[in-house]
């Protein structure tokens, strides 16, 4: 494909790869049930072709959803999106999607699990199949693994291992969002910015913001504003943390938090979205999804946005926070470090007794976030550039080229 020219160029480039993208069928998709339990489960890999030539050939990935009602359609979506997710974080690896329709915690939810697992066996790309194997998504809890490694008798089919099941550990770990932090510090540098100096705020305080807030305030900015309903709405921050504070709200102690909220922040609204709206230099939404939209992304006063969440911006929100030079970090490109993680864990050598010993497969899942984030940013900021292109439509150019054609890349 011809490279563009100008901003028109790329435009025009854009519209026939996202014409090509939504002409894809996924390679593989599959309903399992067994009607003897109840289960009904299913999977797709939507691409394989950019992992050719890498360490999985053949192999699409993507964690597994679980809730009652889920559909074979919201699990295909589900993979669509992690096929850009991937190549956008720069990984030879296709994207794809498991779940299973039930509920997590019912009593028989083990049963349903494991012959979900099994009925998955021919599939898995460690049998010689496309699928790349089980994660974790909404409704996955840690000992999904210990099951399904158990199941299979093996360990290189599930991803988010604890540490000594020869995994990462990424969700205790925060790697997803150590890449959020580490794509906000990529940014600042690109843009010659030092750390210190530089005040955030974060919409949600969760297992992504307490990350977020544990990786990027190590680089040097200080935490100015936090919105969370459980800590009673939006607060703001005149003078750093202490360090009491810091790590209570890093490790999700929220008695600890509450306790020291009143006596070293300010409660300016009840309303925990009202951070969006704090003066801050980086702005990290990590809640929930469509929070900035048209009619209110006028009121956002950041000079960047790094999405921690999926989806916190509308789409008709990307082109207003562009015209006010808002640069923004887009999820499928800020919260990729989970996939990241999960690819050391299905391509690292590094044995289970060794990891559990030197913690070595975590050290490198969390250097390699960092390796691939810059890369990344800096990658998608030169394009940005180039045809003065939001951020957002950039990366998505990027992605779906390395979907599209992989043998250029």
């Amino acid at each position: 494909m011809e490279k563009p020219g100008s901003t028109a160029g790329f435009y025009e480039n854009l519209e026939v790869l996202r014409a090509s993208f939504a002409g894809r069928k996924p390679e593989l998709e599959a309903t399992l049930r067994d009607p003897a339990i109840g289960l009904e489960g299913h999977v797709v890999v939507w691409n394989t072709g950019i992992s050719l030539h890498g360490p999985l050939p053949g192999c699409g990935k993507g964690g597994t959803r679980i809730r009652e009602g889920l559909t074979l359609d919201e699990v295909r979506m589900l993979a669509r999106k992690m096929s850009v997710k991937n190549a956008a974080a720069g990984l030879p690896l296709g994207g794809a999607k498991s779940g299973i329709n039930a509920d997590p915690r019912a009593p028989d939810f083990e049963r349903k699990y494991r012959r979900f697992v099994e009925l998955c066996r021919p599939l898995l790309h460690e049998n010689g199949g496309p699928f790349g194997g089980f994660g974790f998504d909404i409704g996955a809890a840690p000992i999904h693994a210990t099951w399904c490694c158990e199941t299979l008798g093996s360990l290189r089919s599930f991803t988010g291992k604890p540490v000594e099941l020869g995994g990462t550990d990424y969700d205790k770990e925060g790697i997803a969002g150590l890449g959020v932090a580490e794509a906000a510090a990529s940014l600042l540098e690109l843009h010659g910015e030092d750390g210190a100096g530089i005040r955030f705020a974060v919409h949600g305080a969760g297992a992504m913001g307490a990350a977020v807030i544990r990786y990027f305030a190590a680089t040097g900015p200080r935490l100015g504003a936090l919105g969370d309903p459980k800590y009673g709405g939006t607060w703001r921050f005149e003078r750093p943390l202490s360090a009491p504070l810091a790590e209570a709200l890093a490790t999700q102690d929220s008695d600890r938090v509450m306790r020291l909220l009143p006596v070293e922040g300010t409660l300016v609204s009840q309303d925990p979205n009202e951070v969006l709206f704090e003066t801050a230099d980086v702005l990290f939404p990590c809640a929930l999804h469509g929070v900035i939209r048209e009619d209110n992304a006028s009121r956002v006063d950041a000079r960047y946005i790094v999405e921690g969440a999926n989806n916190p911006c509308d789409f008709a929100a990307y082109p207003l926070l562009h015209a006010r030079n808002i640069q923004l970090i887009p999820d499928f490109i800020a919260n990729s470090g989970g996939i990241i993680a999960a690819y050391i864990e299905l391509t690292s050598d590094i044995g289970p007794e060794e990891n559990a010993r030197t913690r070595r497969k975590v050290e490198l899942a969390k250097s390699t976030t960092r390796t691939k984030m810059r890369e990344n940013v800096a990658r998608i900021e030169r394009c940005a550039v180039t045809f003065d292109v939001p951020f957002r439509d950039a990366a998505l150019y990027v992605a779906l080229h390395k979907i599209l054609y992989p043998e250029e890349d």
